[in-house]
């Protein structure tokens, strides 16, 4: 499989504080990647500089055999790679569809000739007054759209016209998702997609996103729910500190002991290292 992303000596500091350190990583076309690791391990930072919204201090980052780190966020997104926020972010005020609409008018031909690289207030701005051109591009969008709430089941598709700030938390976190698929992306950059929702919502998220898998969609994946991890990924990267302290396939990662020395007291990899030696003893 060629490789969809290439990560290089990617490096982030905050004053003192390195966030990230010479940071190498890869995902390949069609490939389900996981990167884990305990609070503050620089997890999101890694994904706000893949995602333009942060620029690395060195390294670099190609994305489809092209350098994409002094890119904008626009211009990162026009070319395939889409992502949702750890704290999910919607339009409180659009309807759930138009929230969706809103992911696809970065594909719109009609407004590509003045606005090259449309970005979110372009966006909004077009959602909302849809000149006659947009209107024209419109129909099959829309259809798109729904067919992608069809995805999370009944949990969107009944509330299509429902304003995002009626709905459940799990369901604004589904709205972004769908929204981030409305752009077609050739990767797709998942930030704590089941952060805050029950055992019920985890496992009907989980099942959204194998579906997506399934469909052969390049997903890059932070997650602290480490059972969803090891059965989803192909690979998984594990950051400690900023720096990766071990990659590869999940039942190698699960039981490095590097993985579980950083992890022990953080996450159940550290609790099932606790009862493994507590039956040795």
């Amino acid at each position: 499989m060629p490789l969809r992303l290439e990560i290089r000596g990617l490096s982030r500091r905050f004053g003192g504080v390195a966030a990230v350190k010479a940071l190498d990583l890869d995902v390949r076309e069609g490939e389900f990647v996981s990167l884990i690791g305990p609070n503050g391990a620089g997890k999101t930072t890694t994904f706000n500089m893949i995602s333009g919204l942060d620029r690395a201090d060195e390294g670099e980052i190609v994305f489809s055999g092209r350098r994409i780190d002094r890119l904008s966020p626009e211009a990162i997104a026009a070319l395939g790679v889409a992502r949702t926020f750890q704290h999910g972010r919607v339009f409180a005020n659009l309807s759930v569809e138009d929230n969706v609409l809103v992911g696809a008018h970065t594909r719109l031909r009609a407004v590509r000739p003045r606005l090259p690289l449309i970005g979110p207030l372009a966006e909004l701005t077009l959602a909302l007054v849809r000149p006659p051109a947009v209107k024209r591009e419109e129909a099959p969008l829309k259809a798109e759209a729904r067919a992608i709430l069809e995805l999370f089941g009944d949990r969107l598709t009944p509330r299509l016209d429902h304003p995002a700030y009626s709905l459940s938390y799990a369901n604004r976190r589904r709205v972004e998702i769908a929204r981030a698929l409305a752009l077609r992306p050739s990767l797709l950059l998942l930030d704590e997609p089941t952060a805050g929702m029950n055992p019920t919502e985890t496992a009907e998220m989980q099942a959204t996103i194998a579906a997506l898998k399934a469909q052969g969609l390049t997903i890059l994946l932070i997650e602290h729910k480490l059972d969803m991890v090891m059965q989803l990924s192909d690979r998984v990267y594990v950051l400690d500190d900023g720096a990766k302290i071990a990659e590869g396939p999940p039942d190698t990662v699960r039981s490095d002991p590097a993985v579980i020395e950083a992890y022990l007291g953080h996450s159940e990899i550290g609790r099932a290292a606790e009862r493994r030696e507590e039956m040795k003893a």
